[in-house]
Formats: structure tokens, C-alpha cells, sequence
């Protein structure tokens, strides 16, 4: 029982260091954003003298977070939703029926869990160089680089193995009663499926939607590598990355630790809506009671 005790308490220290190393860099990248310049030469704990709101509107206008806040949104958004309708029927069908082809579709999705796009974005990219290349020698004109929704469909691509093998296993969980009763009542199989089976699986679905988004959100790589226009579309981490540079020279630092927050805080915002589905997504079966 003291040994038991023991490890409670050593468990309850580890957690408070952790959360500790989390919450105060966070906490801190909060209140230097409202900081002006002059106040994060000093100390860099202290409180700031005013709430300096300039910092984000500078970030926002003359850095342009702004505009890689609305290409973030959208490449996440269309990403969302490009492997939602894919993902969902694909790893309903693949759970629950047997056809012809199952076991290999299933061996398939399963070595793309080993296969993440940021070791192949260089092939990736000059496949769609070449792409371009082909329609410019039909005289028209490239799309496949410095598009958004390239960069949405290469993300979807990529989560899509992970996604499938994810909610393949929640969908397993689910009784069969609930199809046969449907049948029954003469539904088909789509609508069996979008009415009866989707929202039985929606902390499934919630916790997928949630990881992905923190994936595609703060994707980097990819999106700096197939968006390579100066004056074009870029993500918030790849104009945050400009953001830094640029204020290696002006030295303007409350303004990056806005752009800093802008990245941060929907993330933030969108866990604290979703904790509790997530948890349950996390822990809870499909068996009804």
C-alpha cells in the first residue's frame, strides 16, 4: 500500500512538471505579444506596463498573417472535408462487409501508416512540375503549383491510411443489431450508413477531425515546398517562418510573438470546444448499454 502511494505521488509530480513545461512557455509567448519592443529587451517575466494590441494588428496587416490565416483555414478546411468523404465510407465497408479484395484494400491502407509525405514531398513536387509542364505544352496554363487545394489533396492523401486504420476499429466495435434493424425498416445501405452508423461513431469521428486539423494546422514542409510563389498563398507556419526572419533584421519581437499566438490560438480555442468528445473518442467502445 506505501509503495502504491509512492507511485501516486510520483505520478502526480511528473504530471505537474509536465503540465508546468507546457503552460509556461505558452503562457509567455501570451504576454510578450502584447508587449512593446522596448519591455522584452528587460526582463523578459515581467508583466507588460499596457496591453499593447499594435503587435497584432502589424502582424496581421503588414506581415500579412491575415492572408495566411485565410489559406490556412482554407486548405484545412477543404482537407477536412476531401478526407471525411473518403474516410468514412471507405473504412465503414472495409469493417463491415466482406467482398472480393477486402483483405488486400486492407494490407494496402495498412503500409501507408509507414508512408508519411514529407519524405517523399521532393518527388511529389516534381510530379507537378511535370504535370505543369504537360498542360503548358497543350498551351494552357499550370495549376498543380502554388495551389491550395493541391496542398489540401496531398494532406488528405497523406492522413488518409491513419484515418481509415482508425476508424476501421471503431466501426468494428459497433453491434450489428442496428444495421439488421434498419434493414428491417427497409433503409438501405447508404442510408443505414450516413443515418444510423456515422452518428454512432461521432466521438470517433470528432477525435480524427481534431488530430488531423493540429496536423494539416501546423504542417510545414509541404506546404512551404509546393507553395513557392513570393507574392502568392502561404499557410501560417510558412509565413510565421517568413515573419521570423524578417524580424531578425528589424527586431520588431512583439509582432512575432503575435504571429506566434495567431498560429496557436485556434488550435487552442478548438480543444477546449472538443475536450470532452475527444476523451470520449478516446476511451469509449461502441456498445450501447
Amino acid at each position: 500500500m506505501k509503495t502504491f502511494k509512492l507511485y501516486r505521488v510520483f505520478v502526480y509530480v511528473a504530471l505537474i512538471a509536465l503540465a508546468i513545461s507546457i503552460i509556461v512557455p505558452v503562457a509567455w509567448v501570451f504576454i510578450a505579444s502584447v508587449k512593446q519592443n522596448k519591455e522584452l529587451y528587460g526582463n523578459p517575466w515581467t508583466l507588460p506596463e499596457t496591453i499593447y494590441f499594435q503587435n497584432f494588428i502589424d502582424a496581421w496587416t503588414k506581415a500579412r498573417m491575415g492572408d495566411y490565416m485565410l489559406t490556412s483555414v482554407l486548405v484545412t478546411g477543404v482537407a477536412l472535408l476531401l478526407l471525411l468523404a473518403i474516410a468514412l465510407p471507405a473504412s465503414y465497408v472495409l469493417s463491415r462487409f466482406n467482398f472480393i479484395g477486402r483483405k488486400f484494400l486492407n494490407t494496402a491502407f495498412m503500409a501507408g501508416l509507414f508512408i508519411n509525405a514529407s519524405y517523399i514531398v521532393v518527388p511529389i513536387f516534381l510530379m507537378l512540375v511535370d504535370g505543369d509542364k504537360f498542360l503548358r505544352s497543350l498551351g494552357l496554363s499550370g495549376f498543380f503549383l502554388n495551389n491550395p487545394f493541391i496542398v489540401s489533396l496531398v494532406y488528405a492523401s497523406n492522413a488518409l491510411p491513419f484515418t481509415i486504420y482508425l476508424l476501421s476499429g471503431y466501426f468494428q466495435t459497433l453491434p450489428h443489431d442496428f444495421e439488421e434493424a434498419a434493414y428491417i425498416d427497409g433503409a438501405g445501405y447508404f442510408r443505414t450508413m450516413v443515418q444510423i452508423m456515422f452518428p454512432m461513431a461521432k466521438p470517433a469521428i470528432i477525435t480524427i477531425i481534431l488530430f488531423n486539423f493540429l496536423s494539416f494546422w501546423n504542417e510545414y514542409i509541404i506546404a512551404m515546398t509546393l507553395l513557392t510563389d513570393p507574392n502568392g498563398s502561404k499557410t501560417l507556419p510558412v509565413g510565421l517562418l517568413e515573419l521570423t526572419q524578417a524580424q531578425q533584421a528589424k527586431a520588431e519581437f512583439g509582432r512575432l510573438y503575435a504571429g506566434l499566438v495567431l498560429v496557436m490560438l485556434p488550435t487552442l480555442i478548438l480543444y477546449m470546444i472538443v475536450q470532452k468528445k475527444l476523451t470520449q473518442g478516446m476511451t469509449l467502445g461502441g456498445l450501447k448499454g
